[in-house]
C-alpha cells in the first residue's frame, strides 16, 4: 500500500520579506488525535514566525473501524498538505513528510503538542548561525489547571521530556521539538520504524557522525501530561523491553541488570534534592506529588525489570505499547 496525498489547500503567496528567509517546513505525525491536532495547528498559526508549509501525516486514524482522516481539522490552513502513511509508526510518518517537504529547514512537532508563539522564530534565529545543524528545544508540560497540578503533571514537569539532559548525556533529542537542516537530515538518513525508539536512534546516529545537537531553551513546545498512570507505564514497558533485549541474556549482563533493579528501588531517595530545588514546579504540594509519582513509576520499573530477569519475554512487554493514540507521538520521553 502506497502513501496517499490529500491536498487541502494551495500554497500561500510568499511575502517579499520572506523571500530572503529560509523556508521552514513543519512535519506533524498524527493518529486518532483530531482535537489535539486542531490545538497544535492553532498554536502554529498564532506564532510570531509562520511555517512556510505544514505536512500533517496521518498514520492510520480510524473511527469505528473505518479510516478517518483529519480533513476538516486541516482544511482551514492553506499552506497545509494532509498525507497518509500506512506503515505503522511515527518514524515512517515523519519520513513521508520529509520526502514531501521543500523547506531548507525541517521542524518536527507532535500532534498533541502546542508550539510556543516564539517556537519557529527562535529556531530561525538559531539557524542563522551557519554552524547550527540540529536543534532540540525545551518541552514543558501543558497544565489543565496551573493552580492545581495532578500527580502526573507534577512528576512529568520535573522528569519528562528533559531534552537538555538527553542532548548532553545521551546524544539525542525528542522529535516532538526537533529542527534540522534539510542537508543534515539527508546525511543522517530516515527515522527508523516502530520497532525502536526512533528519535533516540536517529539522534544517536547523528551524534555518532560528529553532528552536534544544540539545545535551544527558548524554542519551547508544550506537551500534555498523561491522564492515567497506565499510559506512562506502557511507555516504560517499551523502553525496558528494548533495553533488556540488548542484554542478550548473558550472565554478566544479567548481573548488571540485577544491580540496576536494586538501584532503581533505592533511587527515589536520591532524587529528593532535585525535586526540592527544581524550577520546573513551585510549591510544596507539587513537589510532594512529584516525589510520590517518581516513587510509583520507579517501583513499577523495578518490578518489570525483575520479571524480565526471571524469564519474562521482552516481546510481550513491548507489545503492550504499539498502536494506541500515543503511538504517533514523541517517543523520546524517557521520564525518570
Amino acid at each position: 500500500m502506497q502513501p496517499a496525498v490529500f491536498n487541502v489547500g494551495s500554497p500561500p503567496r510568499m511575502s517579499p520579506s520572506r523571500i530572503s528567509s529560509p523556508r521552514i517546513s513543519v512535519v506533524i505525525p498524527h493518529m486518532n488525535q483530531p482535537q489535539m491536532l486542531a490545538r497544535c495547528l492553532a498554536s502554529l498559526r498564532a506564532g510570531a514566525r509562520q511555517p512556510d508549509e505544514i505536512f500533517v501525516v496521518d498514520n492510520g486514524s480510524t473511527s469505528n473501524g473505518v479510516a478517518c482522516l483529519p480533513t476538516e481539522v486541516c482544511a482551514p490552513y492553506p499552506n497545509l498538505r494532509l498525507l497518509q502513511e500506512p506503515t505503522p509508526g511515527p518514524g515512517p510518518a515523519r519520513n513521508l513528510g520529509v520526502a514531501a517537504a521543500t523547506g531548507d529547514i525541517l521542524a518536527f512537532i507532535d500532534a498533541d503538542c502546542l508550539a510556543d508563539p516564539q517556537w519557529l522564530a527562535c529556531a530561525e534565529a538559531a539557524m542563522a548561525d551557519p554552524s547550527a545543524q540540529i536543534l532540540g528545544g525545551d518541552v514543558r508540560i501543558a497544565y489543565v489547571d496551573p493552580g492545581r497540578l495532578t500527580q502526573l503533571e507534577a512528576y512529568e514537569s520535573i522528569y519528562a521530556y528533559r531534552m537538555d539532559i538527553y542532548i548532553a548525556r545521551d546524544g539525542f533529542t525528542g522529535t516532538g521539538n526537533l529542527v534540522v537542516r534539510r542537508d543534515v537530515m539527508a546525511r543522517v538518513g530516515p527515522f527508523a520504524g516502530i520497532g525502536v525508539a526512533e528519535d533516540i536512534d536517529w539522534g544517536q546516529r547523528a551524534t555518532a557522525m560528529g553532528i552536534q545537537i544544540r539545545y535551544v531553551p527558548g524554542m519551547k513546545a508544550y506537551h500534555p501530561a498523561r491522564r492515567k498512570s497506565s499510559e506512562l507505564k506502557s511507555k516504560w514497558d517499551r523502553h525496558i523491553a528494548h533495553a533488556f533485549a540488548l542484554t542478550q541474556r548473558k550472565p554478566r549482563a544479567l548481573a548488571v541488570w540485577a544491580a540496576k533493579i536494586v538501584a532503581m528501588v533505592l533511587s527515589p531517595l536520591a532524587e529528593i534534592p532535585q525535586i526540592v530545588t527544581s524550577d520546573r514546579v513551585s510549591g510544596l504540594r507539587a513537589r510532594a506529588l512529584a516525589f510520590v509519582g517518581l516513587t510509583r513509576i520507579r517501583l513499577y520499573r523495578a518490578r518489570m525489570m525483575t520479571w524480565l530477569l526471571f524469564g519474562g519475554d521482552e516481546a510481550v512487554l513491548a507489545g503492550r505499547w504499539n498502536r494506541g493514540p500515543q503511538s504517533a507521538t514523541q517517543s523520546g520521553n524517557k521520564s525518570a
